[in-house]
């Protein structure tokens, strides 16, 4: 019988089905942070567990730490607090941590692939919703919440129910200018911020295999932002090669064993799936989003939507997200001028994303007005940018390179972005409030982002190259 990418790992990992109800699936290696665990320790205190298997939990501190002077206390008493409660909880039971000052720290979903912990035909899952972007080697990776961390760290099992599946194709060559980040925003744009609901989605195509590992990683991140369980692309050379002498990555026979076996991790050509999509990579520009979730987004040279576009039972929650965001429906969003740029978060951290940002803005400057953020996703990238003379290059444009950590990507630490301030992010969402109170947030590449960086404005990339 034809198999999926999917069904081939999800029924290598079935412990129990229950009749007429969930799987009870094997986790290969579980994730923690700072935020959602403390309660799960709690709850195994509580009733006197250990942690099952605590080799096969992997743990760092990145949503509350600072990305500046991580040497010093953190100066946000609930940060601190709960940086110290991951420390002390990982010393009691046994789990090592990657926590500030460690080489290896940084953003969980950076990390675990950099490490090579992140392997093909495996299971993952985290207390962090973006825990798909590990689907991206071909596993089976998506987040969970605190009650399920806590059965993780007790079982190394947990129950779920098996999603329907989607493929998306994106074939054809991508344009100048377009990059991963686009054609994850141009999808979400396509299908909606909830059209993936129930699903667990296969990206495929000639424009994916294209694609180098941290590019997929960036296009799997983000499939929550449109309501799918968590995303996947089949691993092929370009996992393998990325993944080889990687410090946790199998070595000598059992890597040559491993490879023959993840070489079969693919979908059938005759599986099924329960919805297939088609995209054609040379319809996909500049993305940039202008409301309040992450499928309220256009092309760089297109307009906000029209009121007359909208559907009547959605022109309430489109008017206020405008009215939120400070812009006019059937507006062009070019030229609108921007007040911060992030470039960071579990999306856009990795060392090639600095480096396209490096090679774009290398011999310009900044925007007088714009106050540029570059936060790298671990120690390793930072150090890597560092030894290239990527920090000199961003430090001549008037960028700042800061330490590691999840930065304003969300409002839970002390990189805020002032209230009525428009930032142009390369993280995940643009959710009311995300980078804080107030924040008005629009998300696009670290291309599209670097050239507002250098223009002060919404710009159209391809026109700067």
């Amino acid at each position: 019988m034809a198999k999926t990418l999917f069904d081939k790992i999800w029924e290598k990992h079935v412990v129990k089905n229950v009749e007429g109800g969930p799987s009870v699936i094997y986790i290969d290696n579980h994730f923690i942070h700072e935020v959602t665990s403390p309660q799960a320790f709690k709850g195994l205190e509580n009733r006197n567990l250990p942690v099952f298997r605590p080799k096969q939990v992997v743990a760092t501190a990145d949503h509350n730490v600072p990305t500046l002077n991580q040497h010093l206390p953190i100066k946000e008493e609930l940060s601190r607090i709960q940086v110290q409660t991951l420390k002390d909880n990982c010393a009691k039971f046994g789990i090592e941590l990657y926590g500030l000052g460690h080489p290896f720290q940084g953003i969980v979903h950076v990390i675990g692939p950099e490490l090579g912990v992140t392997q093909p035909g495996k299971t993952y899952v985290c207390g962090d919703s973006h825990t798909s972007t590990h689907g991206a080697f071909g596993a089976i990776a998506f987040g969970i919440g605190t009650s399920e961390v806590e059965m993780v760290l007790a079982t190394q099992c947990l129950m779920q129910s098996r999603p329907k599946l989607m493929r998306i194709n994106v074939d054809g060559e991508l344009n100048k200018g377009v990059v991963s980040k686009d054609i994850i925003l141009h999808i979400i744009a396509q299908i909606s911020a909830s059209g993936a609901t129930g699903y667990f989605v296969e990206y495929a195509g000639s424009a994916i295999r294209s694609l180098s590992m941290e590019a997929r990683m960036t296009i799997c991140n983000m499939s929550i932002e449109m309501g799918a369980r968590g995303g996947m692309i089949a691993p092929d050379q370009v996992t393998f090669d990325y993944m080889e002498g990687r410090l946790f990555a199998p070595k000598g026979e059992e890597w040559t064993k491993k490879v023959a076996e993840w070489k079969e991790l693919y979908s059938d050509a005759d599986a099924k799936f329960d919805v297939e999509i088609n995209i054609k990579a040379e319809d996909i520009e500049p993305m940039i989003t202008y409301g309040t979730n992450p499928g309220m987004g256009i092309g760089v040279t297109g307009h906000i939507p029209a009121l007359s576009e909208i559907e009547d039972r959605e022109k309430p929650s489109f008017e206020k997200s405008l009215h939120y965001m400070g812009l006019e429906a059937g507006a062009s969003i070019k030229g609108k001028k921007v007040d911060y740029v992030f470039i960071g978060s579990c999306t856009n951290s990795r060392i090639e994303d600095l480096r396209m940002v490096a090679s774009f803005v290398k011999g310009k400057k900044k925007a007088e007005d714009v106050e540029v953020w570059i936060v790298p996703g671990s120690k390793q990238v930072e150090k890597q940018a560092i030894e290239e003379g990527i920090d000199k290059i961003f430090e001549e444009a008037g960028f700042q390179l800061r330490q590691p950590g999840c930065s304003a990507c969300l409002g839970m630490n002390e990189d805020k972005i002032p209230a009525g301030k428009y930032c142009i992010s390369t993280s995940n969402r643009n959710f009311e409030g995300r980078q804080g109170a107030g924040a008005r947030t629009l998300l696009a590449s670290p291309l599209t982002a670097a050239a507002a960086a250098v223009t002060g404005v919404i710009s159209d990339v391809r026109e700067l190259i």
